[in-house]
């Protein structure tokens, strides 16, 4: 189911002459009541001791996937293209939930020497962190505070970084008796300060592309497992503090480079699973990339995202997990607002098929943000979630 998630395939299989045509996804939704305690500035509907209650769609949105595959002049060509409309709205009368378009992408290659991807796709760094989240079938957190857009937000920023979905060109191997290998380039994208785009934040320029690459090995047995470890790295261009939006001031700070690695093992044994992930970045921010990973000097910022992760499946095909994450990002100056941050979030989950495409899920997460305030008074806010529901692959 989590591969299913990631590409949509081996759903409604079509012959279409030298073609197969493969229409495939994923429709779910949620009940959501989320309670907020501690300090937040931003009170409101989030303030000490509010709850908000929503129905949304969980961490994957609803998807649709049309798949094509084809031999043709000794090579194996394919394409995806995707649509994922939102299923949550908060505002009477209007009915466009936001839509996303995640993957575009052709394929060509052959068995003997590997594929080749052009396109839009899941990026390489951190991917098989999300597709191993137990929470990728539910909710986790943010579902108190993203109703009306496509998804909640599960592990991401609270134990690994988003992988995300970008325009890219890559290259596969073969799969050598396990062992398999990815290299590509990918979209360079510009890099924002802590304050996002609102006037005085810090904003670098993504002129150059990305260089990602993972690798894993995946054996199979009464102990069946897999253990991967990936990469990023993106030169940036320096832009001074902005006023506003697109209005610079001040002098160049020249061009750095954000990086970042990780490594993750998974391991099955009985009706036991157990993940373990690490992932180190630089200049790379904590929950989406190039986002908070320079201070307002354009220094990079040091971050680290950890996860542990238990599964076991009952008879009845139930299967119960618990896990725990980590997202944390250093401050470098006494003149920095922010010294350190740090996001957490406990979840135990279950998850019952009621068929081979449907599964039932109960979640309950508790999400704690940290801020070590060098302006003012540190900061914490804790957000607890309940949330129930389903989700359908096809």
């Amino acid at each position: 189911m989590l591969a299913a998630s990631a590409s949509a395939q081996a759903g409604i299989q079509i012959p279409a002459g030298d073609w197969t045509v493969d229409i495939g996804g994923v429709v779910n939704a949620y009940y959501t009541t989320t309670n907020f305690s501690g300090d937040d500035a931003t009170a409101g509907e989030r303030g000490n001791g509010k709850s908000v209650n929503n129905i949304t769609t969980g961490l994957l949105p609803n998807y649709l996937a049309v798949s094509g595959k084809s031999r043709q002049n000794d090579l194996d060509i394919g394409f995806t293209i995707s649509i994922n409309p939102g299923a949550s709205t908060t505002h009477a009368g209007i009915q466009s939930a936001q839509q996303e378009n995640r993957q575009a992408f052709l394929t060509l290659g052959d068995a003997s020497w590997g594929s080749v991807k052009l396109g839009k796709d899941l990026g390489i760094y951190a991917s098989d962190a999300i597709l191993n989240d137990m929470t990728l079938l539910g909710v986790g957190s943010a579902a108190g505070s993203l109703a009306g857009n496509t998804t909640t937000l599960g592990r991401i920023g609270r134990g690994f970084m988003y992988a995300d979905w970008k325009a890219q060109v890559a290259y596969t191997t073969p799969n050598w008796n396990g062992f398999q290998a990815t290299v590509g380039v990918t979209q360079g994208w510009n890099a924002l300060g802590e304050n996002g785009v609102s006037a005085g934040s810090f904003e670098r320029s993504g002129n150059a592309p990305a260089f990602e690459a993972k690798a894993s090995y995946a054996w199979t047995g009464d102990v069946a497992g897999k253990v991967w470890a990936s990469a990023i790295s993106q030169k940036v261009e320096g832009l001074s503090n902005i006023t506003a939006l697109g209005a610079a001031t001040g002098p160049s700070l020249g061009s750095s480079r954000a990086t970042a690695w990780d490594l993750g093992a998974h391991v099955d044994v009985a009706n036991f699973g157990l993940t373990g992930y690490y992932g180190k970045g630089k200049g790379i921010g904590q929950t989406v990339q190039l986002a908070g990973g320079f201070d307002d000097a354009g220094k990079k910022r040091d971050s680290d995202n950890w996860y542990l992760q238990a599964t076991y499946a009952l008879p009845t095909a139930t299967k119960l997990g618990v896990a725990y994450g980590e997202s944390t990002l250093d401050g470098n100056r006494a003149a920095d607002a922010f010294k350190n941050v740090e996001a957490n979030m406990w979840t135990v989950g279950a998850y019952h098929p009621i068929t081979k495409s449907v599964n039932l899920v109960a979640e309950y997460s508790v999400a704690k943000d940290k801020t070590d305030n060098r302006a003012a008074a540190d900061t914490e806010l804790k957000a607890k979630t309940l949330s129930l529901g389903a989700i359908l692959f096809f």
